[in-house]
């Protein structure tokens, strides 16, 4: 498989994770986000929306979107399972990784802040005070979220990590990176201490990428 990726997008990571939880092996193709390598037509002839990841399977075929090629390697190597198999926990595991993947992460992507502060002309301390409101309020609802559980667990849904678990810790990942404090959200915090223990979310981390640049 050719994984397109860069070491700081959230989505990419995402990917990286499932990749290591089920031991896949993978070629990995950097696309340089900040010099707007995905914009070009090479790589936009791949995935037209010109974001990543993509994943180009042994077999040719191009998918994009984290969430859908994690179903994906779900459905075509499901051991370990990501998902759980009871039904109700599914729905539930769904439904986090959605509120990040969906609603919280989309709105701190690299070309949402440059429209921020490029044709809207926003200052640093608005685009911080974007950024703190919208992924505050992404952690602060997988908080309650986790509160909600019927069993509180190790991991977000059980004693082993899954989708929400690796939807998650990006999430997190990006909160320290911005500056961000999530320390009054318990569960949220105990959640990340528990992966990022595991060689399978710290192999994933950015730091550890190949395309790294501090």
């Amino acid at each position: 498989m050719d994984f397109y990726g860069y070491f700081r997008s959230s989505s990419s990571y995402r990917c990286r994770i499932a990749f290591n939880l089920k031991g896949l092996d993978y070629r990995f193709k950097p696309v340089h986000l900040k010099s707007g390598a995905q914009r070009d037509p090479a790589f936009k002839a791949l995935n037209p929306q010109g974001l990543l990841p993509a994943l180009v399977t042994d077999d040719g075929a191009v998918l994009i979107q984290s969430l859908a090629i994690l179903e994906w390697l779900e459905e075509t190597h499901p051991t370990p399972a990501i998902l759980s198999s009871d039904p109700l926990t599914r729905a539930r595991e769904r439904g986090f990784a959605q509120v990040i993947a969906c609603e919280t992460h989309p709105l701190q992507n690299l070309r949402v802040l440059s429209y921020l502060t490029g044709e809207l002309g926003l200052d640093d301390a608005a685009k911080d005070g974007w950024l703190t409101r919208w992924l505050r309020d992404g952690l602060e609802a997988c908080e309650g979220l986790l509160a909600q559980r019927p069993t509180q667990s190790r991991f977000c849904f059980g004693e082993t990590p899954g989708l929400a678990d690796i939807c998650l810790v990006p999430q997190v990942f990006s909160a320290e990176r911005f500056g961000i404090s999530y320390a009054d959200l318990p569960r949220v915090s105990a959640v990340y201490a528990a992966c990022q223990a595991l060689p399978a979310f710290d192999k994933a981390a950015p730091k550890n990428q190949p395309d790294f640049e501090a």
